[in-house]
């Protein structure tokens, strides 16, 4: 396999393919190592975008890196065959105690990323990993196994963070969240942004908006090299989903921000989507597939914590015209926005929601969820409501499906988790967009920026206004959220930085909410 690429892997556009899914997912043999095992080096070191593990099971996980000697290259300064890279798994820090090893192909069609599923451990608990080429040894990485069902486990702390703008500034946030006592990460999306960055902190590298297959795998380079990041992709597993910028601002399924560019869309979404796999630890489940990737996805952590994972950008209708007349609104959505037609997460996707909603078992349901859930009046005017736009706001139907099920069957545990906004918020979630002040029938924790935005005029205000009872607090730090979960209660610390311009900024908690078993809505604590 030299430069020329193998039709079964590639269709006519050069997109990977399903069979191609197949083949390079194939386990590595003996005779394969035999024929791509090399003692020589790569020139500069490989590891320079770090390592990280994801999708922890009651019994494995994903182990990733990508070889990038030369990352902001076009290729990765690696030679455009397959190269052998090794991996180990131990049950100490030290990697003395070697449990699971293994080789694995890293191939110049997928930017020499490497995707390492390992199964068959035991259940909660601690590993270590690490990989190994021509001498050349990766960082040492931790990652935990989920719990299994049955187990006695009865707590789990993990953080949730989203939209990191490389040039806004640094990501403080991340090194201190490297230092945290967590079991897993949540990343809600806007891990990269696609835009050209323009004067900023930090410059983006390429410095155009991104467009072809290497602008958006250098861009990833990129954010990849932070070394904070990189801090708490080794100190943690990673449960991550995209948002838009991951492709494009504000596109929604195969429509592009500006329409002149429909006829380009697909291809351009494709080159994302490969990028994007590229660069996460993601199972061979979200092989991509041309334009398409299945992302959503649920994970289970024993008889406490199921995490269901949603798209919404993928299967999302076109926002919805605001351009009615005070007069044609009804309960402050122009009637376009009511249409039952138009969709956030696309029907297989709501239903597969509702059936695994329906099938839980456990304690907590979460949603790890892009944009915001819960209904917000964006009127100043209190006599008026206006409802719409690109959040769930803008879905009316979808997201009524959704609560009603919830509501029906008193499922008064689920917890949405949301990113995108850059603010942080607590929003009890109402069963309609009618009664904002009604008993709630969820909750929804935002979470700030860790960077986008930049530093800004800093505002925290505690409770809700005359549009939106159902809010309980309002912040523009920039940061995390810390959630700590037992079968009592699930508690979120806000966890703030002063700034991002300062690599090593200090952390705190500004605010801490707590949602009671079987009671919907948080209390201040």
């Amino acid at each position: 396999m030299g430069n020329e690429r193998d039709p079964f892997l590639f269709g006519r556009r050069g997109f990977l393919t399903g069979m191609g899914a197949v083949l390079l997912h194939t386990a590595v043999s003996a005779q394969t190592v035999s024929a791509f095992d090399s003692p020589e080096r790569l020139g500069d070191y490989p590891f320079t975008l770090g390592i990280a593990s994801g999708e922890p099971s009651a019994d494995g996980f994903v182990l990733w890196t990508r070889l990038a000697p030369k990352p902001f290259e076009a290729g990765g300064g690696m030679p455009q065959r397959p190269v052998l890279v090794r991996w180990q798994v131990a049950i100490d820090e030290k990697m003395r105690k070697v449990v699971r090893s293994g080789a694995a192909l890293a191939l110049p069609e997928l930017a020499h990323s490497v995707h390492v599923e390992i199964e068959h451990l035991e259940s909660g608990r601690w590993y270590w990993y690490r990989f190994e080429i021509g001498g050349e040894v990766s960082p040492i990485g931790r990652v935990r196994t989920a719990p299994r069902f049955g187990s006695a486990e009865n707590a789990l702390t993990f953080a949730f963070a989203s939209c990191q703008n490389y040039v806004n500034g640094f990501f403080p946030a991340y090194r201190r969240m490297a230092e945290e006592n967590l079991d897993f990460v949540v990343h809600l999306g806007d891990y990269i942004y696609e835009g050209p960055g323009g004067a900023g902190v930090r410059a983006h590298l390429p410095a155009a908006e991104i467009m072809s297959l290497d602008d958006y795998r250098i861009r990833h380079a990129l954010y990849k090299s932070d070394s904070a990041l990189q801090a708490t992709h080794a100190a943690f597993p990673w449960i991550v989903t995209w948002d838009d910028h991951e492709t494009e601002n504000n596109y929604a399924g195969f429509i592009p921000q500006d329409p002149a560019d429909l006829a380009i869309f697909a291809d351009r979404r494709a080159r994302a989507y490969q990028a994007y796999y590229e660069h996460m630890p993601l199972r061979s489940f979200s092989f991509p597939r041309g334009p398409n990737l299945q992302l959503y996805r649920r994970l289970s952590f024993g008889e406490l914590l199921q995490v269901h994972v949603l798209d919404t950008r993928q299967y999302r209708s076109h926002e919805a015209p605001e351009g009615c007349e005070l007069t044609e609104r009804v309960d402050g959505y122009c009637p376009s926005a009511l249409d039952t037609s138009r969709t956030i997460a696309g029907q297989r996707q709501r239903d597969w929601l509702i059936d695994g909603l329906n099938r839980s078992r456990s304690r907590w349901n979460v949603l790890a969820n892009q944009v915001p859930f819960a209904p917000n009046d964006t009127n100043a005017d209190p006599a008026i409501r206006t409802f719409g736009g690109e959040k769930w706001d803008g879905f009316p139907f979808d997201r009524a499906q959704v609560l009603d099920f919830i509501a029906a069957q008193r499922l008064y545990n689920t917890v949405v988790i949301t990113g995108d906004v850059h603010q942080n918020f607590v929003r009890n979630v109402p069963p309609n967009y009618v009664d904002l002040d009604a008993e709630p029938v969820a909750t929804e924790f935002i979470g700030t920026s860790i960077s986008s935005g930049g530093d800004r005029n800093l505002r925290t205000v505690f409770g809700g206004d005359a549009n939106n009872p159902h809010l309980r607090f309002t912040d523009n730090h920039h940061g995390y959220v810390r959630c700590a979960i037992s079968r009592e209660q699930w508690q979120a610390d806000y966890r703030v930085v002063p700034s991002v311009l300062v690599e090593d900024a200090p952390i705190s908690t500004l605010a801490s909410f707590v949602v009671e078993s079987g009671r919907a809505g948080a209390q201040q604590v």
